[in-house]
């Protein structure tokens, strides 16, 4: 595992390498300076032992001061470029991230919670910016700071050295002895975290449910134990830290007691200077502030590693319905003609087909209705046409061409699907009418508008085409949402359009007008998947589908004169009509 952060963190830096590496030489530089004014300030104080000299002490306080706003300026300059590679990795990470989720089966999306997703691609990004910027460039001085004082230490006076490291294996021991733990925490805080944000994220987008069923109260009381969780969590690990960091300090400059104490023997006794000493004690202080800072460096790190493994476990995930090797790009209009052979369709999780051996024939330009009993497969048919579902090859085809040998870009364009359920974004009504064709002229939204039955509807509104829907589209009303939804999809002019009971909140009489202009001056393949047999009523065919596969198919006068299903459904309808009127 370590193996693998350590791989992946090289991958998300080697597009920086060059900038590292300059970086790194300015921190190198940076080290190199802070070994030598300890040194000029040992042979200053040795040198006034002999007498003073205001000449000698100007000319090496400015020299002293020279060095030092060179080495403050490099180390500025070394911690914008290791920051900077920071900020960039942050931003290219979360495009990435962002372009990954775009391509996941929605299906997974909505199993592993938005709340979770959002946490992952904000906090924890964040946190990762941190590993391979303020973290790098403190692990990097460490090691510098280490390799270049000690030996410089050592030159001045090997006891008085050894005595004071003494006491900073101490350190690396409590070091490690609270890193595992603080992994653990760090983990348990972000995951709690990401409940909090999917409990925020579903509930604002329920808040309508919420209320209906005045459920305040208890979501309330769920937030509380989420949020108290991630604050137990968070003091857990804040106690964990507050113990570690002072700890740390506080064993550091025990160091500087010994080197007083047995410095002070040394020059008694002519081993050592006073200038030497104060070498000493100027290398120890320069070693304290990185070593009591190794506490939050490795806090930054073990919170790192924990977004890592987070954010790779994303990454890791690959979408099912992918482009295949064998896929291409349609080269010629499509007529619409629609074919299933034997199509058989089941879910992972279903000890039943779906779709069970179903077979049909739409040539283009057909008006088709296709109805059944709830469950006998028809959504999974619409998710068929648009493959946003798995599929087997050979038993689907458009235009006699195996739909899973099309590019899904492509398909998708020639197969409009509408939704019962119609998603609606933040934004105005036209601009959710373009969403498939962004650059649609005025003219062209405005037709299209008008064939999905909203034209009368905008019209009312005072704002007219810019009118904002809210989230979701909740300032519509459910039939409002559907025809817009309808809109957008026959502006993308698809010559397929399956409508998946995407009329259901509009009454028959409506539906059926829809549907009319619909066909209006196009050739358009439509596929109706709906409950209204009165709306079906009025199509060139009707497939009626039960268990999966087609059990009856014709128009409608003669399906009811037939015994079968479909008159069952009809006549069912019928009553349910006569009881409401």
């Amino acid at each position: 595992m370590r193996n693998l952060k350590f791989k992946v963190i090289t991958k998300y830096l080697k597009p920086y390498k060059k900038e590292f590496i300059y970086g790194a030489i300015a921190l190198l530089v940076v080290n190199i300076l802070s070994v030598v004014i300890p040194l000029e300030v040992k042979n200053i104080i040795d040198q006034l032992q002999n007498g003073f000299s205001s000449e000698f002490v100007i000319s090496k306080s400015m020299l002293l001061i020279l060095l030092a706003t060179c080495m403050g300026l490099i180390r500025l300059f070394s911690r914008q470029i290791v920051f900077g590679i920071g900020r960039k990795v942050e931003v290219n990470l979360r495009q990435k991230l962002f372009d990954h989720l775009l391509i996941q089966d929605p299906e997974w999306i909505q199993k592993k919670g938005s709340g979770d997703i959002i946490s992952r691609a904000t906090s924890d990004i964040e946190n990762i910016r941190r590993l391979l910027g303020f973290t790098v460039l403190s692990l990097c001085n460490i090691v510098l700071a280490y390799s270049f004082t000690i030996p410089s230490m050592f030159s001045i006076n090997k006891v008085l050295t050894i005595s004071a490291l003494m006491i900073f294996p101490l350190i690396l021991g409590i070091v490690s002895l609270f890193g595992g733990r603080m992994v653990k925490q760090r983990k348990i805080q972000q995951e709690s975290l990401s409940k909090l944000s999917d409990l925020i994220q579903e509930d604002l987008s329920g808040i309508s449910a919420i209320k209906i069923y005045a459920q305040e109260n208890a979501e309330k009381n769920e937030f509380n134990i989420y949020n108290d969780a991630y604050r137990n969590s968070a003091i857990k690990l804040a106690r964990t830290a507050s113990t570690l960091f002072p700890l740390l300090q506080g064993i550091s400059s025990i160091s500087l007691l010994i080197l007083l104490g047995f410095g002070t023997i040394q020059i008694e006794s002519g081993f050592i200077t006073i200038g030497g000493l104060v070498a000493l004690i100027l290398y120890v202080e320069r070693l304290v502030f990185p070593t009591a800072l190794l506490g939050f460096t490795l806090n930054t790190f073990q919170l790192g590693q924990v977004s890592l493994d987070r954010v790779e476990e994303i990454f890791q995930n690959k979408p099912n319905i992918v482009d295949g090797e064998n896929t291409r790009f349609l080269k010629r209009k499509i007529n619409g003609l629609l074919e299933a052979r034997n199509l058989t369709i089941k879910y992972p999780d279903s000890k039943i087909n779906s779709l069970n051996g179903l077979n049909f024939k739409i040539y283009p330009g057909e008006l088709i209705a296709i109805v059944g009993p709830v469950g006998c497969g028809k959504t999974t048919l619409a998710k068929s046409l648009g493959r946003t579902i798995e599929i087997p090859g050979g038993q689907l085809f458009l235009d006699e061409i195996d739909i899973k040998t099309i590019k899904l870009k492509d398909l998708r364009k020639n197969i409009a699907i509408v939704p019962q359920e119609a998603f609606l974004f933040t934004s105005t009504i036209s601009e959710n009418l373009r969403f498939g064709e962004p650059k649609a002229s005025n003219m062209l939204v405005n037709e299209y508008a008008t064939k999905a039955g909203l034209i009368d509807d905008i019209n009312t509104f005072p704002q007219k085409f810019k009118t904002i829907v809210g989230e979701r589209g909740i300032t519509l009303s459910g039939g409002q949402r559907q025809r817009t939804a309808l809109g957008r999809a026959l502006i993308v002019d698809s010559p397929i359009v399956v409508l998946d009971d995407a009329l259901a909140s509009v009454d028959n009489k409506t539906a059926a007008k829809i549907i009319t202009q619909i066909r209006e001056n196009n050739n358009k393949t439509i596929l109706m998947i709906s409950h209204q047999l009165s709306v079906a009523a009025t199509c060139d065919r009707v497939l009626v589908m039960d268990k999966g596969k087609v059990v009856q198919k014709g128009n409608h006068k003669d399906l009811v004169k037939e015994e079968g299903l479909y008159k069952q459904l009809w006549e069912r309808e019928l009553a349910t009509n006569s009881i409401k009127n």
